[in-house]
């Protein structure tokens, strides 16, 4: 099978596996939009317009290419190349797979409580792209939202912009004992962001883990091995400080929350979530390697996509 790439978002993923911090299978250059051009799969025929779920086992190119091969058997190829709407731009629908796993973690922490997000008292720790898509979903299902971050450059940003209506601001603001539910999605789950998210959920509370572990990550004082956690999905009961917690795991996506991304980007209103606002630079292919150079070694604002 062939996919010609319309446009490919770079996410800090792709510059973790080039550092050498990303603990896992390679998903390098997973986010895009894309036409079929060449299938023998019935339910993807040429013309078909698609993106990509990494998470799916199946043999791939790199999205960073004017072209991705892929094979692998008909079903995992459908479920890999999950089909995406025409007449949208892509520029917007470049960001299908990472509201993908914003809806999986949202969905995971339901599960995880038991209950639905409306009135939900939710903190999202790290003001990244997955982070603000956690957080503008999260807001657009009904929760009571706040976004923080360590550092002012991304807040002022997002200000700036006008990505989000919801209380955005730095982490040392959240009060003690205040959220239900605190979700770290910074790039690594970074023992002072995990101290944070302890420190603002009620006793009883949940922290989610959605950043990036590795085997054998722990934090001193908390019962917990995050790892394991975080990639088996699981909820455990923990103590922090004295302080009963619970502490779940997002990994992954299901084809459903793929469907539910496309669903929040075309079918509902648009302003709720305003995407296209993160867009910082679009570069084109073969610009490529400086880009990643310049990123690597800085501190890159919102989200870059790459044209053939």
């Amino acid at each position: 099978m062939r996919v010609r790439i319309e446009v490919a978002g770079l996410c800090r993923s792709d510059l973790k596996e080039i550092v050498g911090d990303r603990h896992g299978v390679s998903q390098f250059g997973h986010e895009l939009v894309g036409v079929v051009e060449e299938s023998t799969v019935p339910d993807l025929p040429p013309g078909q317009r698609v993106s990509l779920d990494p998470n799916v086992a199946v043999e791939r190119g790199t999205g960073f290419a004017t072209r991705m091969w892929a094979a692998g058997p008909a079903d995992r190829l459908t479920a890999a190349l999950p089909v995406v709407p025409q007449g949208v731009d892509a520029r917007r629908l470049v960001f299908t797979e990472p509201l993908a796993c914003a809806q999986h973690c949202l969905a995971a922490i339901s599960r995880h409580l038991g209950r639905d997000l409306p009135g939900l008292r939710l903190g999202v720790l790290g003001a990244g792209t997955a982070g603000v898509l956690i957080a503008g979903l999260a807001d657009a299902l009904g929760a009571e939202v706040v976004l923080c971050n360590r550092s002012a450059d991304r807040t002022s940003f997002l200000r700036g912009r006008g990505v989000l209506d919801v209380p955005i601001g730095p982490m040392e603001s959240l009060p003690a004992n205040g959220l239900d539910v605190a979700v770290v999605a910074t790039i690594l789950v970074r023992p002072v962001v995990l101290e944070q998210a302890l420190r603002a959920i009620v006793p009883g509370g949940l922290v989610m883990l959605y950043g990036g572990t590795a085997p054998g990550d722990a934090l001193a004082g908390l019962n917990c091995d995050l790892d394991t956690t975080r990639r088996d999905e699981i909820a455990v009961a923990a103590s922090w400080q004295g302080k009963a917690v619970r502490v779940g795991g997002s990994y992954g996506t299901v084809p459903a929350d793929f469907g539910a991304a496309v669903g929040a980007l075309t079918e509902q209103a648009s302003a709720a979530l305003p995407v296209e606002r993160m867009i910082t630079q679009e570069i084109q292919l073969a610009d490529l390697p400086r880009v990643l150079r310049d990123q690597i070694t800085g501190r890159p604002l919102g989200k870059t996509l790459i044209r053939p």
